[in-house]
């Protein structure tokens, strides 16, 4: 029997039909919300629109970035190495490449591809481990770097432990602290709210991710419906905001693009093709969102992407 949850983004008599999962399945929450935002059409005077981005100071192609995936060189037994691999496909395509956590042996492994890499690290409880790997990603020149804020909770309601470490908070002090000890950008992954896009920014962050980080936390927000809200806490600040989840689609891409971020990661997206067919795959999957991110830009007259309006995008 399907089970209906209560939701209160737009729909039929207010339920979100869910035919798999659980009512608080905060990547079902986000997947319809994504849906439910619909597009108006402003074709006059429009023209084939550039993607072109600049992110912290540098030009890529496109506002589409890869994922901060983790793990993935355990996946295949055939030699093949996917985090290289979906590396190569940003070097290839000159978009922004992003890595989770991995040893510093295997990050310098995919930062010797040389596309421009974020390193992500965890909320280690011991805070030595985290500026150590910060320290190892500037030496093996890194875009930038950045902790996962919100990988705290394990599902016992104590601390997550992964890979035998164990994590803790992060504080607005420990991240002030961090983005002092190096010359690179410092970056917030996890935030959902405006409090704590304020807090990073007062912090010394660069740039923030509004994630749920594929629906850590029970019945969370969608990114993209608390997108604008943060895009007005940080109006002026300079604070770059990238956004994940759920983004699979051009589509997809666009609307969180139209509602604040300033560049978006795709990661379950590219993981069939990736595994796949290795890197082609994910240059084809990702040159088909380039495609579908163009036709809507096409036809909201939006010229490039520095021009996007939040009010094409309509939830009622």
């Amino acid at each position: 029997m399907e089970e209906k949850i209560k939701s209160p983004w737009p729909g039929p008599e207010g339920l979100i039909p869910v035919t798999s999962g659980k009512a608080d399945d905060s990547n079902l929450i986000n997947r319809h919300y994504l849906d439910s935002l619909l597009v108006e059409m402003r074709v006059i005077d429009s023209a084939e629109p550039a993607l072109e981005t600049e992110i912290l100071g540098r030009k890529f192609s496109s506002p589409i970035m890869m994922p901060a995936f983790s793990h993935l060189n355990k996946v295949c037994k055939d030699g093949r190495k996917p985090m290289q691999e979906y590396a190569e496909a940003a070097k290839l395509l000159n978009l922004l490449n992003w890595v989770g956590m991995e040893p510093d042996d295997e990050y310098a492994a995919i930062a010797s591809v040389g596309a421009p890499t974020v390193r992500i690290i965890k909320p280690f409880a011991d805070h030595d481990v985290i500026l150590e790997q910060i320290a190892f990603a500037e030496a093996h020149g890194a875009f930038a770097v950045g902790v996962d804020i919100d990988h705290i909770a394990g599902k016992d309601g104590h601390f997550d432990v992964v890979d035998g470490q164990p994590l803790g908070t992060i504080t607005q002090k420990d991240i002030a602290r961090y983005a002092a000890s190096t010359k690179l950008p410092f970056i917030a992954k996890g935030i959902l709210s405006v409090t704590d896009a304020l807090k990073a920014r007062d912090a010394g962050c660069k740039g923030i991710v509004v994630s749920h980080h594929h629906g850590r936390i029970p019945f969370g927000i969608p990114p993209t419906a608390i997108l604008p809200d943060i895009k007005k806490a940080l109006e002026g600040s300079g604070v770059a905001i990238f956004c994940d989840c759920g983004i699979d689609t051009g589509y997809d891409a666009y609307k969180a693009l139209a509602l604040g971020a300033d560049t978006v990661a795709v990661g379950r997206g590219i993981l069939a093709p990736l595994l796949k067919e290795g890197t082609d795959g994910v240059v084809k999957k990702v040159k088909k969102m380039n495609e579908q991110l163009k036709e809507l830009m096409m036809y909201t007259n939006i010229a490039d992407t520095g021009s996007f309006d939040r009010c094409v995008i309509h939830n009622k």
